[in-house]
C-alpha cells in the first residue's frame, strides 16, 4: 500500500512538470503595476494656479446743476402773471423747464421779497406774490439766492416773510437768514444726484438800506462798507465761511455771489480778483449775478489743480426790463463728475441754452413770456420780426458766453 501511494504521488509530480508550471518553490510573477505620478506632479497641479480678475474700477458719478440768473417781478410782469385766479408765473418761465427738470438739482437768484399783499409792488422795492415761489419750485428748483440789494426793500419783516414762504413750498435759501442760530449754519448743503455741494450766498450791498441793528445777521453782505464806496471786501469773513464749508468735507463748494456793475457785458477788474480769492480760498464754483445782461463764463484749471468754473452773471432769468440786453439770458448746466476711485470731484464741462425774455406790445395778453431760442428759430410759425430779435440774442449770448458746446463730461 505505501508503495502504490509513492508511485501515485510521483506521477502526479510529473504531470504537473510536463504542464509547464514554475518549479515548486519559484515566486510566481507579480501582475504589472500601472505607474502613477505623485499627487504633486499631475497634470493639473503643474498648471498655474489661478488668480483671482481685480474688480474693475468703480464707475464716477456724473451729475448735472441748472443755474438760472435774476428772477424778478417788476409790476409789469406781475400784472401779467394774473390769470383771474391766481399768478401764473409758470406760463412765463415755461420755457426753462425742460432744463430745470432734467437737471440733478437746479438753482436761482431770487430777486424780490414776499412781504404779503396784495398790494405788490415792483422796482424800487419789491414786494411778489407766493405764486412765485410757488411756481418757481413747481418748475423744478431746489436753491434760492436770497441776499442780494433787494432783500431788504421791506425791511427784516419782508425778508423774514419771504423765508418763512421758501420753507413752506419747499425750496432751500442761503444769503439771509432770520436768527442768529440761523445765521451760524448759513451754508446749504445739498445732495445733487449723489454729489455733495456746500452752498454760500452774498451780495455786495442793499441799496443803502442798512441791515438793521436788533438783526445784524440778517444777510450775507461781503463789503464792509456796504453803504458807501462797496469797494472794501471783507477778506476775513469769507476766508472763514469758506473754511467752515470746507470742513463740511462735502465733495464741492459753490459760492452764488450779487456783484458787478449793472448793464456791463464784461465783468470788472474787482469781480476778477475776488473770483481769485473765492478759488484760492475753497471755492470750486463761482456763481453771480446783479448785471441784468450777460457776462462772461469759463471753466479753468486753479494753482492747485482742481477744476473752477466761474459765471459772473447769467443776466436775468425773467424781467420787464428794456434796456440793451436784459432780455437775454441763457440757462446753464454744468457737469459735476466725482472719481470713484480717487474720490476726487469736480466740474469737468459746461453747456447753456440761450433765453429770451419777449415782451410783446403793451395791451397784449400774455405780453410776457420767456423763449427758447433754439426751438422758436426752428418752429415754422416764428415770425421774421421775431427771428430778428431772436438771432441778435443768439449772437449775444455767443460773443459774451462763448460758443455753445456739448454737455457731455470732459473727463
Amino acid at each position: 500500500m505505501k508503495l502504490r501511494r509513492s508511485a501515485l504521488l510521483l506521477c502526479l509530480l510529473l504531470l504537473l512538470c510536463a504542464c509547464g508550471g514554475s518549479p515548486v518553490g519559484a515566486a510566481a510573477p507579480l501582475p504589472a503595476v500601472r505607474e502613477e505620478l505623485p499627487l504633486s506632479e499631475s497634470p493639473a497641479a503643474l498648471e498655474e494656479p489661478a488668480v483671482p480678475e481685480e474688480p474693475p474700477p468703480p464707475e464716477p458719478t456724473v451729475v448735472t446743476l441748472a443755474v438760472c440768473g435774476d428772477a424778478m417781478s417788476h409790476m409789469p410782469v406781475t400784472n401779467d402773471a394774473w390769470n383771474g385766479e391766481r399768478y401764473d408765473y409758470a406760463r412765463i418761465m415755461a420755457a426753462a423747464g425742460p432744463y430745470v427738470e432734467a437737471a440733478d438739482y437746479a438753482v436761482v437768484n431770487l430777486e424780490t421779497t414776499l412781504s404779503g399783499g396784495p398790494p405788490y409792488s415792483g422796482y424800487p422795492a419789491f414786494n411778489s406774490p407766493d405764486d412765485m415761489a410757488r411756481d418757481l419750485k413747481a418748475l423744478g428748483f431746489d436753491l434760492c439766492l436770497t441776499a442780494n440789494n433787494h432783500s431788504l426793500d421791506r425791511g427784516f419783516s419782508g425778508l423774514s416773510r419771504t423765508l418763512d414762504v421758501l420753507d413752506e413750498v419747499g425750496l432751500a435759501h442761503v444769503g439771509s437768514s432770520r436768527t442768529q442760530e440761523e445765521a451760524g449754519h448759513n451754508i446749504a448743503v445739498a445732495d445733487v444726484g449723489g454729489v455733495s455741494v456746500a452752498f454760500l450766498g452774498y451780495t455786495y450791498g442793499t441799496n443803502g438800506i442798512p441791515i438793521p441793528k436788533k438783526h445784524p445777521y440778517a444777510l450775507n453782505v461781503f463789503n464792509t462798507d456796504y453803504l458807501t464806496t462797496l469797494s472794501k471786501p471783507d477778506w476775513d469773513r469769507l476766508a472763514a465761511d469758506l473754511a467752515s464749508a470746507r470742513a463740511l468735507e462735502t465733495d464741492l463748494v459753490a459760492v452764488m455771489i450779487h456783484w458787478g456793475l449793472e448793464y456791463k457785458l464784461t465783468q470788472n477788474r474787482y469781480q476778477e480778483e475776488m473770483a481769485d480769492f473765492l478759488f484760492e480760498n475753497g471755492a470750486d464754483i463761482i456763481l453771480g449775478g446783479h448785471s441784468h445782461v450777460p457776462q462772461p463764463m469759463e471753466l479753468r484749471t486753479l494753482p492747485d489743480g482742481r477744476q473752477g468754473f466761474v459765471c459772473y452773471s447769467l443776466g436775468n432769468f425773467i424781467s420787464s426790463q428794456t434796456k440793451p440786453n436784459t432780455d437775454v439770458t441763457a440757462v446753464l448746466t454744468l457737469t459735476l463728475t466725482r472719481d470713484n476711485e480717487t474720490g476726487e470731484t469736480q466740474v469737468t464741462n459746461y453747456a447753456y441754452a440761450p433765453m429770451y425774455m419777449l415782451h410783446r406790445a403793451q395791451g397784449t395778453s400774455p405780453r410776457f413770456e420767456l423763449v427758447d431760442v433754439h426751438a422758436a428759430l426752428e418752429a415754422e410759425e416764428t415770425g421774421d420780426a421775431l427771428r430778428q430779435k431772436l438771432d441778435k440774442a443768439l449772437e449775444t449770448c455767443r460773443a459774451v458766453f462763448g460758443e455753445e458746446r456739448s454737455g457731455e463730461s470732459k473727463i
